[in-house]
Parts: C-alpha cells; structure tokens; sequence
C-alpha cells in the first residue's frame, strides 16, 4: 500500500494544527518527548551502523586468524585493518601478555595471566559495546509516562471546560481530549522504537561476548600449544637422567 506525496501532506497538516491547538503544558510534554525520541534515533542509527561494521570486521579477522595457522606475529602484523572488530582486542590483549612472557617464542610461562588478559579485552569490549543503550531503556520506560502526564493534563483541561460551558458538549471537552490524545501517541512513538532498539542490540551484544569467549579459547589453545608440545621432549629427557 502506497500512499501519495498530497495525502502525506494533509497528515502532516493535520497533526501539525493539533499540536498548535495544544495548551503550554501539553507543547512542553511534546518538546521533552521529541528530545527522548531524537536522541534515541541516533543511538539506534549509530548502534546499527556500527554493529554491522563489527560484524562484517569480526569475520574477516577470523578467517585470517585461521589462516594464519597459529602464526601469531603474522596475525598482529595486519590485525589493525580488522578494528573495530572486538576479537581483535581480545587477540591483542592476549597476545601482549603471552609476547611479555615469552617474547613470542615458545609457549606462555603462565597461561592463566594471558586468560586473564583476554578475560580483560573481553569485558571492555562488552562495556564499549552498551554504552549508551541504557538511555534507550530509559526511553522506553520514562517516556509513556510523560505522555500519561499529557493525558491526564489534558482530561483536567477538559473537565474544566466542561465546567466553564455549564453544558456537556463536545465544544466543550474537545480541545482536552485532543491534548490527550496527541501527548499519549507521541509518548508511545517515542517509546515503542527504543525498547525495540535496546532488545535488538542487547541480543546482539550476547552474541558478540558468545564470539569473543569462544574466540579467547581458540586464541589461548594456539598459545598453549607450543607448551603442549615441548612437554613430551621434557618427560623424555627426565626418563632417559633416571635411567643413567
């Protein structure tokens, strides 16, 4: 269903003249909410927009990581051009912990610091990642209340002019229910679309933290491997002392 440039016009038009027919507490409940709305459209655009990059980022690093085949030094050398992919910052967190302990050769002196290192990364990311979706939250909750306060204003105007006609008509009371109706619309329009929005990037940032433990794991099963496989050389080389 399409609907005309001159149709889109005239709705326009119409809400425009309910807004001007508003009294002052009902144009101020309208200006707060149009704030609430404004702000929270650009957290979701910017949100959107950069969850994408993330996670287009996050694949493309994660095919080269596998590539790499446990080159390490080769995985840093171009793990720049992958930001903002989180696992990026989950790799470099792990991997200036495991260079400090072994310079890059060998394996780890300590694995658990460098698991830790990732643990770290990790958790930034997760903090960088939600900021700014609590006012989303706070939308969504906040603003059918202000728009409830609108409404209830505007059925006290109301019954105020009701009493002032001495008459129950509808000269009377329409001026009220129009105020109360349009602060309630915009109080839903506002909020409807951030609790939309938070619901949708928090699933995605589970996702993201599911990406960056099972990352970490892999991540530390390359920098322990080197260990892994000295181990056996170890215990030969202690049998064959005994053995002398």
């Amino acid at each position: 269903m399409t609907y005309s440039p001159a149709l889109l016009a005239l709705f326009a038009t119409d809400v425009g003249n309910l807004i001007a027919q508003t009294g002052p507490v009902a144009k101020i409940v309208l200006a707060i909410l149009l704030l609430f709305s404004v702000l929270s459209w650009s957290i979701i655009l910017s949100k959107g927009t950069k969850f994408r990059r993330m996670r287009a980022k996050s694949g493309r690093f994660l095919r080269a990581f596998r590539k790499a085949a446990g080159r390490l030094q080769d995985v840093s050398a171009v793990s720049e051009q992958f930001k903002p992919s989180p696992l990026v910052s989950v790799f470099e967190g792990g991997y200036d912990e495991f260079r400090r302990q072994s310079g890059g050769i060998g394996g780890p002196r300590n694995l658990a610091s460098v698991q830790r290192a990732v643990q770290i990364a990790a958790s930034e990311e997760m903090t960088q990642m939600e900021s700014r979706l609590p006012w989303l939250a706070t939308t969504g909750a906040v603003t059918p209340f202000v728009g409830l306060f609108g409404t209830v204003w505007g059925i006290i105007d109301a019954f105020q002019g009701l009493g002032n006609a001495g008459a129950a008509t509808l000269r009377a009371v329409a001026p009220g229910i129009s105020e109360a109706l349009i602060t309630t619309a915009a109080g839903l329009f506002t909020a409807i679309p951030a609790v939309i929005g938070y619901n949708h990037y928090m699933q995605q940032i589970r996702e993201f933290g599911a990406r960056m433990d099972d990352f970490g794991l892999e991540l530390l099963n390359v920098v322990d491997r080197p260990a892994a496989q000295a181990q056996p050389a170890r215990t030969r080389e202690s049998v064959v002392l005994e053995e002398r």
